[in-house]
């Protein structure tokens, strides 16, 4: 195994270089994130039908009704979610007003404070270059840059397990904190604990604790250690400070939300469990909705109601490589640093780990646990985000020890060699890459002017498990409409592999990493051209466009099929009473069995009455779908990405 060079040694950068080199790094990252993250990535494209937009209508009815316990959505209890997501929503419309901007600037936001606090981790745990590293890293990693153009939690989760882990390796690295470790930091780690299970439920909890027991066991070697050294953390007060912010919400929405009449219980025969489902007035609480259903069935897919898919677990761990591309390539070598040997090593040949080997191995605990957490679960292809971190510093730590070795002309340099054959791979790769968008390029051509993108796509509805399945819904014909991002795409992995390989070969793989980040900017500006290309086949904003300068608050919205196929139309015409046709499921399904919700499900018959009535009715409608058979006049309003809004009145402007 790699020995550790010493410069990879866990240090506290208090020199003026140091200081100076992090004060740079921070500008950059900024400047970076600025660019990316901060400026048009707010406005354009805009919100995305189902969780992009339904989230961000969450906070918007959350604003609304002045209600900061309960989530509603469309006016009807919205009980699966963890509220901090939420709340900085909320907090943003009502400072910046309710915009598809003020949505996305607080994960906008998280995605900074991220990046900084990777710097800051890599720079205190390795070198301040090595900090650099990691922030660029971050910023520029596919899978963070493009879950983040939805409006998910788990960037938020990935922060607050970094600032956990981060607070718990300052407890381990400095020599007075291991010795007398004082209460401030362990407050803090339980502080974005409690943060984190209010982001995004128990996951919150259960990833630091398994990655802190894990760590202790393996670098104690001993239960009475390992129980020694939780004493010294302060357990009783930090589980104080847990409780004191992570409790008041969980207390509120339990006694806001009780269970109604007889939903019944969970029963376990003939083999198998079986999950009650609610009725009309019988439905279960939040405290059994949530916790039981949302994460405890959910983990063991028994789940309710079964209208979810699964990652399969080989592209779940395939697509990691992919989030982390071009840096992927570096992983392996990144992860054979840690003292796995070592930290495993049966207890008669105990050897105390040194503290640069006590950092890799929580680094790699950290890329790991979470995981294997979710390849024995359901999975969506984004849970592998709270891993990418602990991957990212670890490659982070690499890149710079390989640049050391090759700066101080080591021999033999077996890091430089390993960077040199890991830049022919990505030489090859990126060729590939370039050479698949030339040929689209070449065999495709650029739709005439008004064409509607979805008219040239081929569906494939299996594939819509996938958070971006519809992309695969592309073929030849359908590329044409993305010339300029396939030019820019095959323009920047081609000279970004070839100048890496070239500057990895005359022995300068630090300018070899810029040019590789440099590319991987390009690559993502992209992207998101791609996406705001796409963007009306994922959303109905223009549909919304379209009925907004006439609509009045008596007009009737019906959405055939469930809301979340056209959620952008409340969230972007301010309506949270859009009723709906053949669709009572997802996330409106089971708050739709207490009491208090409005009727706003209707079928084929009640459509029909409604049709005739003097009223306006707009009707959303999905191309793939058969229209409803309706009495009357059906007038067309508008058409966009594959779906129509047609009315009982014809078009009045």
């Amino acid at each position: 195994m790699q020995t550790t060079p010493p410069s990879s040694m866990p240090q506290i950068a208090t020199s003026p270089r140091a200081m100076s080199s992090a004060r740079k790094n921070r500008l950059t990252l900024f400047i970076l994130w600025l660019l990316f993250y901060a400026t048009l990535t707010l406005f354009v494209p805009p919100l995305l039908d189902d969780a992009d937009s339904v989230h961000a209508e969450v906070a918007r009815e959350m604003l609304q009704r002045n209600d900061w316990v309960t989530l509603y959505a469309n006016g009807i209890r919205y009980l699966e979610k963890a509220p901090i997501l939420y709340w900085s929503m909320a907090l943003s419309f009502k400072l910046f007003g309710v915009n598809t901007a003020a949505a996305r600037l607080p994960i906008a936001l998280t995605v900074l404070a991220l990046a900084l606090i990777l710097d800051a981790f890599a720079g205190r745990a390795f070198s301040a270059r090595a900090g650099l590293y990691a922030g660029l890293i971050a910023l520029s990693s596919f899978g963070i840059f493009i879950f983040t153009r939805i409006l998910l939690p788990d960037a938020d989760v990935c922060l607050w397990l970094t600032l956990a882990l981060f607070f718990y390796w300052l407890t381990e690295s400095d020599p007075i904190q291991r010795a007398h470790p004082g209460p401030t930091l362990c407050w803090l780690f339980a502080a974005c604990c409690a943060l984190n299970v209010l982001t995004k439920g128990l996951i919150g909890i259960v990833f630091p604790i398994l990655i802190v027991l894990a760590h202790l066991l393996l670098t104690r070697r001993s239960l009475s250690a390992v129980i020694k050294r939780i004493r010294q953390l302060h357990p009783i007060s930090s589980t104080i400070v847990f409780l004191l912010i992570a409790a008041p919400w969980h207390i509120l929405i339990a006694q806001s939300n009780p269970t109604q009449g007889h939903p019944g219980n969970l029963t376990f025969a003939h083999g198998h469990w079986s999950v009650p489902l609610p009725t009309g007035g019988n439905v279960h609480g939040w405290l059994w909705f949530y916790f039981v259903n949302e994460q405890l069935l959910r983990y063991l897919n028994l789940r309710v109601p079964r209208d979810y898919d699964t990652v399969p677990l080989v592209l779940f761990c395939g697509l990691i490589l992919i989030w982390l591309m071009p840096w992927s390539t570096f992983l392996y070598r990144a992860i054979a640093t840690v003292p796995w040997r070592k930290a495993f090593r049966p207890l008669v040949s105990i050897r105390t780990l040194t503290p640069a080997e006590s950092t890799r191995l929580l680094l790699g605990l950290w890329a790991i646990i979470p995981v294997l957490f979710f390849s024995l679960s359901t999975r969506q292809e984004y849970y592998a985000l709270p891993a990418l971190p602990g991957m990212i510093l670890l490659i982070a730590a690499w890149l710079h020890d390989e640049a050391t070795e090759a700066e101080s002309f080591t021999v033999p340099a077996p890091l430089v060699r390993s960077g040199q054959r890991i830049s022919t791979v990505l030489l090859v790769l990126g060729s590939l890459a370039a050479l698949t968008a030339g040929f689209f390029l070449l065999h495709s051509r650029t739709p005439t002017p008004g064409t509607d993108l979805a008219s040239l796509l081929k569906q494939n509805p299996g594939d819509y498990a996938l958070s971006f399945g519809h992309f695969l819904d592309l073929n030849a014909q359908a590329m044409g409409a993305f010339r300029n991002p396939l030019l820019l795409t095959a323009i920047a992995l081609f000279t970004g592999a070839l100048a890496n390989w070239l500057l990895r070969r005359n022995y300068q793989p630090h300018a070899a990493n810029l040019c590789l980040a440099a590319s991987t900017f390009a690559f993502l500006l992209a992207a998101h051209i791609g996406l705001q290309i796409f963007s009306p086949v994922l959303s109905s904003r223009q549909l919304a466009a379209a009925i907004e300068p006439e609509l009045k608050p008596s007009d009737l919205i019906v959405i055939h099929g469930e809301y979340e196929a056209a959620s952008t139309l409340g969230f972007y015409l301010h309506r949270s009473d859009l009723h709906i046709l053949d669709g009572r499921s997802s996330n409106l399904w089971y708050g739709s069995f207490f009491p208090d919700a409005p009727p706003i499900f209707e079928d084929a018959l009640s459509l029909k009455l409604k049709w005739l009535e003097p009223r306006r009715i707009f009707l959303w409608q999905d191309l793939s779908q058969p229209v409803p058979t309706l009495p009357g006049k059906v007038h067309f309003i508008a058409q966009s990405g594959g779906k129509e809004i047609l009315s009982n009145q014809p078009n009045p402007y």
